[in-house]
């Protein structure tokens, strides 16, 4: 994951990164340094996903995004890479798409529903930025792109599944990723929504599901689909092969923290700063060699082996976020937060729930 900017055009509520109203900007000399470490990484099918997130990146401009897009072109030309982009929207217009085209972005786009339910997400000047996402949106079906999107689910739209799964799958994305409010980075506010309301909510998303044919993928249950499926299948195993995603977030002027990019920028005096170190003078293939050798790192193993062998849950969820815990909990070693029960377990919860409904029915 790359941080082209740490500027964003937004203001969100919830939103966990601590230097969004400042202007670093990554350079070209980073970005070849991340590509000449690409270069060794293995990615699922032989490809590596080059994620660009956070703060906007489109803020940054189109001339600049491509000099930064430069040095992984024979990488991607060569199929060795796929570059994806998270942005809210808001600054999408015809030129920008062309871009996206070019490059074969993946591209994946934050709203949380309709008006209503989007309303923390405003700019810098307090106004709505639900028009100008809509905008955006019908820019990229416009140009044919495929886009996925992802909601923060709050108060409001934990109580509102079907509306909200409506609202989105006529937005057309071909995935949608619902996210139920956390507590991380500096936000540093619990959501205020409870396990019964998070199990209402994945039955009303389950049911939403099951009455209809077609439509996107919704993220959350095509992973318990999966789960299911090897389960049922006699390929558990595969299930519990799957690795852990060390996913190395790289910020403007290289440096680079592993395990959740939410701990970017972030420090305290018991972890420090939580680098593993600068591509620009490290690779990441060797930051990765010497992961163990971090505290968070060791902590967060630890806190795993935890969950391996408490939680009822943990086939299925193997174990929630670090930054959650860190968050959360003040430490890594800790084992259950609130993602854990309002995403994890809840959704199991609720099909169970539901299946035993179906039952009795």
């Amino acid at each position: 994951m790359l941080q082209p900017t740490t500027l964003c055009n937004l203001d969100c509520v919830y939103c966990y990164l601590p230097f969004r109203r400042l202007s670093n900007e990554m350079s070209p000399e980073v970005a070849q340094a991340v590509a000449d470490s690409a270069a060794d990484l293995p990615g699922s099918s032989g490809r590596l996903d080059i994620v660009w997130h956070g703060g906007e990146p489109l803020t940054l401009g189109r001339r600049k995004f491509e000099e930064l897009l430069a040095p992984f072109e024979e990488l991607r030309q060569a199929g060795r890479i796929q570059h994806s982009v998270q942005t809210n929207a808001t600054l999408i217009d015809d030129e920008w798409c062309d871009l996206l085209a070019r490059y074969q972005f993946r591209v994946g786009v934050s709203i949380d529903g309709p008006a209503a339910l989007n309303a923390r997400r405003v700019d810098l000047r307090g106004q709505p930025a639900f028009d100008r996402i809509v905008r955006g949106i019908g820019r990229l079906r416009d140009h044919g792109i495929r886009f996925s999107l992802i909601a923060v689910v709050g108060t409001e739209g934990i109580e509102q599944p079907e509306s909200l799964l409506d609202f989105l799958t006529d937005l057309g994305p071909h995935t949608i990723g619902l996210n139920v409010e956390e507590m991380e980075g500096v936000n540093d506010r619990r959501c205020g929504i409870t396990q019964d309301q998070a199990e209402r909510f994945w039955q009303g998303v389950l049911d939403w599901r099951g009455a209809r044919d077609g439509g996107p993928a919704l993220r959350e249950l095509e992973r318990l689909a999966d789960y299911l499926h090897l389960a049922r299948s006699g390929q558990r195993d595969e299930w519990c092969r799957y690795g852990l995603d060390p996913i190395p977030t790289v910020s403007v002027d290289g440096d680079v923290v592993l395990m959740s990019p939410e701990l970017a920028g972030i420090s305290d005096d018991a972890y420090g700063n939580f680098l593993a170190g600068n591509v620009c003078s490290q690779s990441i293939a060797s930051m990765l060699a010497h992961a163990h050798r971090l505290r968070y790192v060791r902590e967060f193993m630890a806190g795993l082996r935890r969950c391996e062998a408490e939680c009822e849950f943990w086939d299925f969820c193997r174990g929630a976020q670090a930054c959650n815990r860190y968050f959360e909990n003040g430490s890594f070693a800790t084992t259950e937060t609130d993602y854990c029960r309002l995403t994890r377990q809840a959704l199991i919860t609720a099909l169970y729930t539901s299946t035993k409904k179906k039952i009795a029915a």
